[in-house]
């Protein structure tokens, strides 16, 4: 070891390499599941870090293993070539870590082509591929290394939205006449020609319901939920059938799951007739090696590559051992049995029980393996956080403005990303969605539905006008404070807002509270979104009008004596604070409410202009609503509320269906959700 890592480089740098890319795997299979709710940073950073190493490691091990005299001094390493290529294949539950990797399929081809025939050329080369028993374990692990790659490359492209639109019509929806106890909503009498089930938990009847219905969620992903008559005709009675007693929320939560699954994993690969094959085969073929390795002559190699060949051999056939579990026990294989051609298979799998009990024992293995919170885990994992973004305008211009004292994270961020990053995480903030806000948010979408608002998936009105017409209220700076622009209504209604609620008497009544809070929840989310995701809102971005508001209250608030003699305390505190959200324990109410009197009194009199900021808006408009508050003509804090939800509906209707789909990769959106569940309530309309 005297040559230090140089040295151990040029003797060892295959071992490495290997050992290296295995572990990557290893990596990739365990945090790839954190992708469907938000997770801590770090996690996430290190499966980032582990999925763009994994093909760069096991490229520059073919590459290196090609052109290297390696196998001179190491024979054994040829056997090893077979192997990058099954890690080029990934594990199972991850292929594209972001949506734009699905639409690179094309180049995983070519690399693929270039890396088998490399591969192809080691094994040749070194004669390994001959009649002894090593040449055979290698063949076959060559044949699955292949085929495995091969899937990974399949399952890009049909992760593309162009290819999840062609298999609408290809492949028929997962209806199915296997009901659990659960799902007779109707009379016994009417479901008693169905084999009865075991009683199965609340979140595998939502599962199963799900896939049942999930052709509505691929054809809302691709373009439209409108279903053609000729595909689908006679199925709106079993659509609204399976949508009966079933909580919108969580089934939204679960189709969502599964559309991440297609996206961003290998199931639309693995839960087909070959994927299921080549799951059943891989165990066999790895472990056939496995003992044909065992039996070869040994003579001549060293030991450290024979325990590493058995460590390459024994991971994969882990590797490919829990895939073949995962794929029987996967709510997936319910999918295909239900919609299959071979009827046998469906009565011998679903009628008799047998998938039950296998899935059964793949989840207690699961709780055998990963603990007791596993079989909660497995469900949990396939809803959303219900954690949703928060950012306040009036928060963020009240913040101290002392750079002496500026947190030194801050600093060190404004090193290696523009300050607008640093402002926008820092100052942002998250909240629980409280049952009062989803049950608010529920019974306006359904009202929508009723009415018969939901067409073709479209709103016909513009964002806020419904609740503001339904009280001949879209007149004057009510319609005006709406905007031009999607964005610049959603900044002017923060605004007003937030001073309304200042100075509102019937906001501070104790039976008003949970309105209160939905208001505050809703309007923050959306300014959330406009700040921090504005890809997933419609229309323009507001940039600069958010820059000059956010200059010209930070202005207000530095003329303020108050504020002068205030800015002086905490110094240390905030030399060290990490996060500074709304709702934080900095969280400045006061100064927050002093700068929205300060605005209404300097704006409210003011004539109305279209130059930047908009601050005469938001003073009216608080203004209007006062005055509606006092002469009772409206309930203002429903009117604001309502207001608030038809813009959040509105978001998430006309948010672009690639947005939609490229946030299931980081845990999801709340207007994701509300969009896909005007979808589902439209088709429920249908019959």
């Amino acid at each position: 070891m005297g040559g230090g890592p140089l040295a151990l480089w040029s003797q060892q740098s295959m071992q490495i390499l290997v050992l290296l890319s295995l572990g990557l795997q290893f990596v990739l299979f365990v945090l790839a599941g954190i992708r469907r709710r938000e997770d801590a940073p770090v996690r996430r950073f290190l499966l980032w870090l582990a999925y763009l190493m994994a093909d760069s490691t096991a490229i520059y091990a073919v590459g290196h293993l090609s052109f290297s005299s390696i196998v001179q001094v190491h024979p054994l390493v040829t056997f090893w070539a077979p192997f990058l290529l099954l890690h080029l294949g990934g594990p199972d539950n991850i292929t594209a870590y972001a949506l734009q990797d699905n639409q690179l399929w094309l180049r995983h081809l070519k690399t693929l082509v270039v890396q088998v025939l490399g591969v192809a050329y080691v094994l040749l080369y070194s004669n390994i591929a001959g009649g002894n028993l090593l040449g055979l374990a290698s063949v076959l692990m060559f044949a699955l290394g292949v085929v495995k790659y091969g899937e990974r490359t399949w399952a890009l492209k049909c992760g593309t939205l162009e290819s999840i639109g062609n298999s609408v019509k290809a492949q028929p929806p997962a209806i199915h006449n296997h009901f659990h106890p659960q799902d007779m909503a109707q009379p016994p009498a009417i479901h008693e020609r169905f084999h009865p089930q075991d009683k199965a938990p609340p979140e595998e009847f939502l599962l199963r319901r799900a896939h049942s219905l999930f052709h509505i969620c691929k054809r809302a992903i691709v373009d439209s939920s409108v279903i053609e008559e000729d595909t689908m005709e006679g199925h709106e009675e079993y659509t609204t059938q399976m949508m009966d007693g079933v909580e919108l929320w969580a089934l939204m939560e679960i189709e969502l799951s599964l559309m991440y699954d297609l996206l961003y994993t290998k199931a639309s690969v693995v839960h087909t007739s070959l994927g299921y094959l080549v799951r059943a085969v891989s165990p066999l073929v790895t472990a056939a090696s496995l003992v044909l390795f065992h039996l070869s002559g040994k003579d001549g190699h060293n030991r450290d590559d024979i325990a590493i060949t058995y460590i390459l051999l024994g991971g994969a056939l882990f590797m490919e051992t829990t895939s073949l579990m995962n794929a029987l026990g996967s709510s997936w294989t319910f999918a295909f049995l239900s919609s299959t051609k071979w009827h046998w298979l469906k009565y011998t799998a679903l009628c008799d029980g047998r998938w039950d009990r296998l899935r059964r024992l793949v989840v207690s293995l699961h709780h055998v393996v990963k603990g007791g919170a596993a079989s909660a885990s497995r469900y949990s994992s396939r809803r959303w956080s219900c954690t949703i973004g928060q950012y306040n305008m009036l928060h963020f211009c009240t913040r101290p403005a002392d750079t002496l004292t500026s947190p030194l994270l801050g600093r060190l961020a404004n090193l290696v990303a523009p300050n607008e990053w640093w402002s926008k995480k820092h100052h942002s903030g998250t909240v629980q969605l409280s049952i009062p806000v989803k049950t608010f948010i529920s019974y306006y979408m359904r009202r929508l539905y009723s009415k018969g608002e939901f067409n073709t998936g479209m709103l016909r009105k513009k964002w806020g006008e419904d609740p503001l017409d339904r009280l001949g209220l879209y007149e004057g700076i009510l319609k005006e404070s709406l905007g031009v622009e999607f964005q610049e209504g959603i900044l002017i209604w923060h605004l007003g807002t937030d001073v309304f609620l200042a100075k509102s008497r019937t906001a501070k009544a104790e039976d008003a509270a949970e309105r209160v809070e939905a208001i505050k929840v809703l309007s923050n989310y959306m300014m959330f979104l406009l700040v921090d995701r504005p890809f997933m809102l419609p229309g323009q971005p507001q940039n600069r009008l958010y820059q000059r508001t956010c200059e010209k209250l930070v202005s207000m608030r530095s003329a303020n004596a108050k504020y002068l003699t205030r800015r002086r305390s905490g110094r240390i505190k905030n030399l060290f604070s990490v996060y500074d959200g709304p709702g934080s324990s900095s969280s400045r109410v006061t100064q927050m409410k002093e700068l929205a009197n300060n605005l209404y009194d300097e704006y409210e009199n003011r004539e109305l202009s279209n130059v930047a900021p908009r601050l005469t808006h938001v003073a009216r408009l608080a203004k209007k609503l006062l005055e509606k508050e006092r002469d009772g003509t409206a309930d203002t804090l429903k009117l604001v509320l309502d207001v608030w939800m038809d813009i959040l509906v509105y978001a998430g209707n006309k948010c672009s269906r690639n947005s939609h789909a490229q946030k299931l990769n980081s845990g999801g959106e709340m207007t994701t959700i509300l969009w896909l569940m005007a979808e589902y309530l439209y088709q429920a309309s249908l019959s």
